[in-house]
């Protein structure tokens, strides 16, 4: 092991050989570890992660994955990912080297999945196994792209699952109004359903708005930001996509109903939610 310790300050630090991507050797050194112990293990995992394939267990490498990944995406996705890591995949993977998991393996898991029944005997969607499988070739896909693993054995032994497409059901002007006129009682549930028609917003952005979206001159509310409620906390966020950040252009009807609504929100600030669940 290239350890060796500092006798300056009583530090170790590692001086690490390696072969890079092109072939090079390359030396790389690491200081500053208070015990032997550390030294040692930054180098072997170091030395993990530069090799052909990786010698490390499964649920090493989803310590590395995370690191790398979760700060990337927003914590919704991070956390719906996750669910699926911890429930449907380190249980079945988790003490496997990351170097011995097949083809074989993959099938194997994947007919465990395809097998699982409820207590109402129903199966797993085909849409969500597509999802999980999809979530662990992404493991193996990072781990080939930056691990050099050599190949991805879930891309390898295909999909399982196929993406449901469900008929999408819109209402009819005539029918939206009838529900309309049902809310009437109901303030806060009519202005936000007008909302939700007539400018075509998710549910998440609804609720994320606040008075200085709207530009009541201009007749158009600006979607920038959309809610979500994570860890039992209120949580702004940017839009879904990029392309979700837009102006839209506003009924003038709708301008002055939200006019009337806002007006009824007594001492709202600024940056103060006007729609919120209860």
């Amino acid at each position: 092991m290239p350890v060796f310790k500092n006798e300056g300050n009583g530090t170790w630090y590692v001086m690490a050989r390696y072969v890079n991507w092109k072939g090079e050797r390359k030396q790389k050194c690491k200081r500053g570890f208070a015990t032997k112990r550390e030294a040692q293990e930054w180098e072997r995992k170091f030395q993990l992660q530069n090799s052909a394939d990786l010698d490390m267990e499964f649920e090493n490498f989803m310590e590395l994955y995370k690191n790398d990944v979760k700060n990337r995406l927003k914590e919704n996705t991070w956390l719906t990912k996750e669910h699926i890591i911890r429930t449907k995949i380190l249980p079945y993977f988790g003490k496997m080297k990351i170097s011995e998991i097949g083809t074989k393996e993959i099938i194997a898991w994947q007919n465990e999945l395809l097998a699982y029944r409820d207590e109402k005997r129903n199966p797993y969607s085909q849409t969500y196994l597509k999802t999980v499988h999809n979530q662990l070739s992404a493991i193996f896909n990072h781990a080939v792209r930056y691990y050099d693993l050599r190949s991805n054995p879930a891309a390898k032994a295909g999909n399982m699952g196929s993406e449901e497409h469900k008929e999408m059901l819109f209402w009819t002007k005539e029918e939206y109004k009838k529900f309309a006129d049902e809310m009437m009682d109901k303030p806060v549930s009519f202005y936000a359903f007008e909302m939700l028609y007539w400018c075509g917003i998710r549910e998440g952005e609804l609720l994320a708005l606040t008075a200085t979206d709207f530009n009541f001159d201009k007749e158009t509310v600006t979607i920038n930001k959309s809610y979500q409620r994570l860890h039992g906390e209120d949580v702004i966020t940017s839009p879904k996509t990029k392309k979700s950040n837009r102006t839209i252009k506003m009924p003038k009807f709708l301008c002055e109903e939200m006019q009337e609504y806002i007006g009824m929100l007594y001492g709202l600030k600024k940056k103060d939610r006007i729609f919120t669940i209860t």
